[in-house]
């Protein structure tokens, strides 16, 4: 997550460093695209839009989504542009007032020093950014350059104001706070309180810490309607049990999401040896209000099948040190193995209910005189066979 568009190299990360290096790497056939990159990218292109006007209608996003490339050609063309047009109403109102020609013209010019078209944009420019060197100035002969003068400084503060709020917001983009957002890169299937779950761990690098965080998963696959309709990317929500019991979490320290494995989880009939066959993909979402700006972040990351680990759970990283809790990120992505069920969850729910209703016979009453009537009557038919010897 970190080396999201980030100037760290890839190598170096520190959830690559957090992640278990030993774990094993599934040879599946070849997949299709994933609908979201680990890194939190939606691998969504958009083409043939033909209402491209929508994107003028709101030139001030249009501006923040640009790459810097781009914003900063346009942040330097609009000022250039502004300077080479007023230069040029400025040469046009010297040449019309006859300020060019100093030899029949009037004794005071509209704007003093202007001879030719390069001081006329020398004065554009130090009208516009208020530099004022002192050799030229605007005097009470023209009108029409004092109109000029008060044009030039509301569109120079329009151009300003526009331009530095462009590259305000793209330097204090949520993205950028969704860098220390990070998430373990496997997901694992494990037994909890005798139910199968699906975890993934998350965690916040900085001190600062995300309010009203919450998480939620969804499970993105090829499914068909009862009408024989594929639908290519069928996004489910999937329920989940937090630590904190809802979707909302206090991510002070690194967290285990949980969702367990129920009748209602698109994952409730895949096996183990299923599950690195199906082609789904599991969506994590952390959504927060950063602490320091206010500012709404969103971090995101996916889980295909060859990234979720059967039968594995993350090791503890939090212990207790001199009246403290350490957080050591250098286990955040280990798995350990631990004994886990390779059925499904309803095989697993299905044996559990039939152990119940033996138990349940085996202790009632009822059972037991049912028992007690099936051994008699065993008994009975014993003694009514013959023994087959003769007298």
């Amino acid at each position: 997550m970190l080396s999201r568009k980030g100037l760290i190299p890839e190598d170096f990360v520190l959830t690559r460093l957090a992640e278990d290096v030993t774990q094993p790497v599934y040879r599946a056939k070849p997949r299709k695209a994933r609908f979201v990159a680990k890194n939190g990218a939606c691998n969504v292109a958009h083409t043939n839009i033909r209402e491209q006007g929508r994107f003028l209608q709101d030139v001030f996003t249009t501006l923040v989504d640009l790459k810097w490339i781009h914003t900063l050609i346009i942040f330097t063309m609009s000022f250039l542009c502004s300077w080479m047009l007023f230069g040029m109403i400025w040469w046009l109102i010297a040449f019309a007032h006859g300020d060019l020609d100093r030899v029949g013209g009037p004794l005071e010019p509209c704007v003093t020093n202007i001879h030719s078209f390069s001081s006329a944009f020398l004065f554009s420019i130090e009208v516009q950014v208020t530099i004022g060197f002192g050799g030229r100035m605007i005097t009470e002969e023209c009108v029409s350059a004092i109109l000029v003068l008060i044009l030039q400084n509301i569109a120079g503060l329009l151009i300003n104001a526009i331009m530095l709020g462009c590259i305000f917001m793209k330097t204090a983009q949520a993205h950028r706070r969704a860098e220390t957002l990070i998430f373990s890169k496997h997901a694992v299937i494990a037994l909890r309180n005798k139910r199968l779950c699906f975890m993934v761990r998350v965690g916040d690098l900085r001190k600062s810490m995300i309010i009203s965080a919450t998480i939620r998963m969804q499970v993105v696959r090829k499914t068909s309607t009862l009408e024989g309709e594929m639908v290519p990317l069928d996004q489910i929500d999937i329920q989940m049990e937090n630590p904190v019991g809802s979707n909302g979490i206090f991510l002070v320290s690194p967290l285990i999401i949980c969702h367990v494995i129920d009748k209602s989880s698109p994952l409730y009939e895949l096996t183990a040896a299923e599950l690195h066959h199906e082609e789904l993909e599991v969506v994590v979402i952390l959504e927060g209000v950063v602490e320091t700006t206010g500012i709404t972040t969103q971090a995101r990351t996916s889980y295909i099948a060859e990234e979720i680990l059967w039968g594995q759970r993350f090791v503890h990283i939090v212990s207790e040190e001199e009246g403290r809790y350490s957080v050591d990120y250098s286990k955040f992505g280990k798995t350990v193995k631990v004994q886990t069920p390779l059925c499904s969850a309803k095989q697993l729910d299905e044996d559990a209910s039939q152990l119940k209703v033996r138990l349940y016979d085996s202790l009632s009453p009822k059972g037991s005189l049912r028992r007690r009537r099936k051994s008699e009557a065993r008994g009975k038919k014993n003694s009514a066979e013959p023994t087959g010897l003769s007298d």
